[in-house]
Order: structure tokens, then sequence, then C-alpha cells
């Protein structure tokens, strides 16, 4: 057997339409315009730093030293990209990142540790809505929290017992546009109420409008239920129960039946008015608004009698301003957030979430945040090539984009005053 090599060769070639189709669409001019100016003597502009940290998720790598590592004479044969070290990204990346900030509340004087970067957050919903026209109707927002565990010097522990931090996420179906990084041990609900408020008016700023929102038990909350009431056309959250509540649950006369998996469950509905005692403490009981609760109740095993409603069961509840929708349908529409929890897995296991790269929050507040834009543009990407290429499916995870489209022979050439692209394979892309 016979090897000849060839420096020119990147075993990467379908990573060059993808970077073609990102100029495209205009990101890198979005980059230039968005974030600060950079010294004329800078070597490496910010298409060069951001193209090539995404690139590294791209071709399956999870770190930027693989930008001098495993990927370096892979990337440097590219002619349009500058490839800058690894020391040089993450600089760039720490020079994004906003002091923290620290919040107290009435409860307690121990500071809660945030970080938020409203230029990044900006720049994100822009390249969001650039490429998936969220402006052009009413949105679907998912809101939750994550856990990303670590060993950070200033990370604190969570409710999981292991230490690390607990994003709070904003979603339009697999589409991040909000991110906001929070300390381990705050709790989701503490002061969400005002990450909301930021998150709506960044929305607001790009004119997207909010038809309807979901949100697990952390968002039940007097604040939170106001905010999102506001800026939302209809909301699902699920609700806690309390000894009001449950009372409220006795009132229900007329359940229907229903079985899932096997197991017998029953569904009725009541208008009820939250946060009474809340409202009077603050004063503000003219703002109480009268909701509706879909209930969910099935049978306990042990037979255990509940005090406040006299059965035995156990009860699942959301709280909406739907009025229209049937118990079933409002169900059925919350119980699809659980989709978010794969997002997670995505954004953890493919592009990096798991491994912070920096020592403190607000600076991995921006890694997250570059992390979320590549997963917005390989959602993008992969509902793009799927069209034109038939060996792609646009649920397809990153792996396998990379096996089927990335991870093929390629070499430039010039030729006659230009750049041609040689591909070393059969690939059916149309271009």
């Amino acid at each position: 057997m016979k090897v000849i090599n060839s420096k020119a060769l990147s075993p990467f070639g379908g990573l060059n339409f993808v970077l073609k189709e990102l100029d495209r669409v205009k990101i890198g001019s979005l980059l230039k315009k968005e974030l600060p100016a950079l010294s004329p003597q800078s070597r490496y502009n910010w298409r060069d730093i951001f193209y090539s940290y995404w690139s590294v998720f791209f071709c399956g790598g999870n770190c930027a030293e693989d930008l001098s590592g495993n990927f370096h004479h892979s990337l440097s044969v590219l002619p349009f990209l500058k490839i800058p070290s690894p020391d040089r990204v993450l600089n760039r990346l720490q020079e994004l990142a906003l002091p923290a900030s620290y919040f107290e509340t009435k409860r307690s004087k121990a500071p809660h540790h945030f970080a938020v970067n409203d230029p990044l957050s900006q720049l994100n919903l822009k390249i969001t809505n650039q490429l998936f026209n969220l402006s052009k109707s009413k949105v679907t927002i998912d809101y939750d929290n994550t856990l990303c565990f670590h060993k950070k010097k200033d990370a604190e522990m969570t409710y999981k017992h292991s230490s690390g931090y607990a994003p709070g996420v904003g979603l339009v179906d697999s589409k991040v546009i909000y991110v906001e990084n929070r300390n381990g041990k705050n709790n989701a609900s503490t002061l969400q109420d005002e990450t909301l408020e930021r998150m709506f008016l960044h929305l607001e700023n790009q004119n997207i409008k909010v038809g309807k929102f979901r949100a697990d038990s952390a968002s039940f909350t007097y604040k939170a239920l106001r905010v999102i009431d506001k800026y939302s056309d209809v909301f699902y959250v699920k609700a806690r129960q309390n000894q009001p509540m449950l009372e409220a649950l006795a009132e229900i006369k007329d359940w229907s039946e229903f079985t899932f998996n096997s197991a017998l469950f029953y569904r009725g509905e009541i208008m009820y008015t939250p946060f009474k005692r809340t409202a009077k403490r603050s004063g503000s009981k003219k703002l109480l608004r009268k909701y509706r609760l879909i209930v969910s109740k099935t049978k306990r095993r042990d037979g255990q009698i509940n005090v406040f409603t006299n059965e035995a069961s156990y009860y699942s509840v959301i709280i909406t301003n739907d009025l229209e929708s049937t118990p079933n349908e409002v169900v059925h529409f919350y119980n699809q957030r659980g989709t978010i929890e794969r997002e997670f897995d995505v954004l953890k296991n493919d592009f990096g979430w798991k491994n912070m790269p920096f020592s403190n929050l607000e600076q991995n507040l921006v890694y997250l945040q570059i992390m979320a834009m590549c997963r917005n543009l390989y959602h993008y990407i992969i509902g793009q090539f799927s069209q034109r290429y038939k060996g792609l499916q646009p649920n397809f995870r990153i792996k396998k984009f990379i096996f089927r489209f990335i991870a093929i022979p390629a070499k430039w050439i010039f030729h006659a005053r230009q750049w041609h692209l040689k591909i070393y394979g059969s690939i059916a892309f149309k271009t």
C-alpha cells in the first residue's frame, strides 16, 4: 500500500458548507455590528472568533483547546477564516462578560448571585429572529431552570447536593431565546418575576409577541404570575397546592373519568383567585384576578385522606387564563413542555453546557449564551440542509450530522484566481 500525504486535505469538508451558509444569512455581519469594536490592529475579528469556536462543536469537539490540538490542521486550511488560538478565543469571550449581580429578598438578607448579560441576550435574539422570523407570528414560550454540575471556585450547592449553576432558560420550540445564569443555591422561584420581565422586554424590543407561555410550579408566585399575565395572551403554569387551593378543589362536583397507561384518573375544573393573603399583605388586593384551575386526580394506594378535600387522592393542578380550551386540551398542551428536558440534554451533551471553560458565573454565562447561539444555528442548518441533502433529517442530533455530512474529505485549490473546493466522495448536496 502506497501512502501519499496531503497537508491541504481536511477530513471535515462539510464544514465549509455550514460556514458559507452562516455568511449567506449574514451572521458574520451581525456579529460585527452588535459586538464591541475591536482594535484595528487586531488580527482576528469577531467572525473569526465565533466561527472558529462553533466549528469545534460542528466537528465533534467539546472545548476551545481543540483549536490548537485535534482540529488545528483541519481548520487552518480554510481560506476564508483565520483560526485563533484557544487562549485568544477564551480571552475575547471573557471581555464580553459583565459584572455579576447580587440581589436580596425581603425574607432573607443572604445575597442571591445572578449573572445577566443584556447585550448578548439581544444578540442571540437578533440572530434567532433573523433565522426564523419569530416576529412574523405570536410565539409559544417555555421557561425552566436546569442544573449544570461542576466544581468551579464560585459554584454553590444545589438542591441535588452537588455544586454547580442553575441557569434559567427561555425557549421557543427548540430555539433558545434567553439565558440567565444563577448560582446553584438559588431557588428557581426566587426573583423569577424579574428574570421573566427581562426576558419579555428583550422580546418586545425585537417586536416578538408572546401568544402562549408554559412553565412549571417555580413560576407559581404572586409576582411572577402578574408578569406572565401582563406579557402573554394565555399562560399555563403548574400550580403549587396549599390549603386555600385544596379547599377550592373540594368544591368541584363535576369530574370526568379517563384512563392513561391503564391507570384511572378524574379531571375537573373550577375558577379560583390565588394569592389572596399575599396581595393583602402587600396592599395590592385590587390587582387580584380569578383564573381557571384544571385539576387531575387519582386515587392514593395507601388510602390516606386529605384533610382539606376529604378524599384519598393525589392532585395535579394547572392554572391558566385560557377559558376556551377544554380541560383535556389544556392538559395535553401543557404536557408538551416535557420536551424542554430533551433540549437541556442536547445543550449539555451536544453543545458543551456541562463543560464550563471559566471559573466564575458571569464569564460562564457568556459561554452558555455563545453555545445557545450555536444550538440555534444548528437548528437552522439541519432544517435547511435536510431539504437539500437526502441523507439528513431535521431531527438529527449533531453527532449524526457530523457522520453523515461534516466528515467528508475535501481540500481547497486556488485556480484561475479563484478558490475551488474539491470533495473526495459523493455528496448530492444542492448548493
